[in-house]
């Protein structure tokens, strides 16, 4: 097995005048964990896509597991599971038939198909309700089993664009138990999501990707080591009073973000600097109604590359440019 399980150079997309993909390059090695972030329509579902075999890329070069993407697609796609934003099983079946139609279909030895489903079923705590159709599944079974299939024929790369998108905090932590054995095992996975935390445990490495280009990469604790030491977060009784207290602080050197009733700075020396911007809000005659002092996280990256905060709750637009 090669020591690069995915390699993406100069990959380019367009969708008539819009374009999707814009000279994208990054590696994943064997084994590990990427996390692709960016904003709705940045292009990590498309990249999805063109890495699938889905979409065909319109210029640059995209291997897995050594495998040109467009001159070896029936490797690829023998090599690869993928689960998309949206649970792509049959609702009339029951779970147990989804998992072995998948796994006629990737010409899984028919003595294996049971038990590999069986197997999965319960790995993914869904035995009771295997024998029920997937319409009376919750939305969580629905995403459990969905994972489930792109698994069936033990791929060793996996590719899971936004996974826990919609489920409750419990069917998300369950989620990422399971991705953490799969990788454990020793499955290199590709993950796009929205959701800073995820990215934060999940992802051994991170593209930051905004209108089709690669605007960071690292650890997370590279990223946010890019951002100053401390994050220091003013909040005030309304949106104009925000404005006076940016602009205040701005005036005193600091570099200070307004969103909505709420200023944000970052600073290399957190305690000497509260010091002084308290000082400044003071001069201004403002008066903070809360005061939060914080080291950096992901999200704080997410934002100051992006222009704005994750929206877990919204999908990829470009997804819906990459079907027509």
């Amino acid at each position: 097995m090669t020591d690069t399980a995915i390699r993406v150079e100069g990959l380019e997309k367009r969708f008539g005048d819009v374009v999707a993909l814009d000279g994208v390059d990054f590696e994943v090695p064997t084994g590990t964990v990427l996390g692709l972030l960016g904003p709705n329509g940045a292009g990590k579902t498309t990249a999805v896509r063109a890495l699938t075999t889905i979409i065909r890329p319109d210029a640059g070069t995209a291997e897995v597991l050594g495998y040109d993407v467009v001159r070896r697609p029936d490797a690829v796609r023998a090599r690869i599971g993928l689960a998309g934003q949206f649970a792509a099983v049959d609702e009339n079946l029951t779970g147990r038939e989804n998992l072995e139609l998948i796994g006629r279909l990737t010409h899984l030895p028919r003595r294996l198909v049971d038990s590999r489903s069986s197997e999965l079923l319960e790995r993914f705590e869904l035995t009771d309700a295997a024998d029920r159709p997937v319409r009376t599944y919750s939305g969580g079974m629905r995403r459990r089993l969905d994972v489930s299939a792109a698994l069936v024929h033990r791929p060793p790369v996996l590719f899971l664009d936004e996974p826990t998108t919609g489920l409750d905090p419990h069917s998300r932590r369950e989620l990422w138990e399971v991705i953490g054995e799969l990788v454990g095992e020793g499955t290199t996975l590709l993950l796009t999501t929205q959701y800073l935390e995820e990215a934060d445990r999940l992802a051994d490495d991170i593209v930051v990707i905004d209108k089709g280009t690669v605007i960071a990469a690292g650890t997370a604790t590279e990223l946010k080591g890019q951002l100053g030491a401390t994050i220091i977060e003013v909040g005030l009784a309304d949106p104009a009073q925000a404005l006076h207290a940016r602009s205040s602080l701005a005036a005193a050197g600091f570099k200070a973000d307004q969103e909505d009733h709420e200023v944000r700075i970052e600073v290399d020396d957190g305690a000497r600097e509260l010091v002084n911007a308290l000082r400044a809000l003071e001069d201004s005659d403002i008066t903070p109604a809360t005061l939060v002092v914080r080291e950096p996280s992901l999200d704080d990256v997410f934002l100051t590359l992006t222009g704005h905060r994750a929206e877990a709750t919204d999908t990829d637009d470009e997804a819906t440019r990459g079907a027509a």
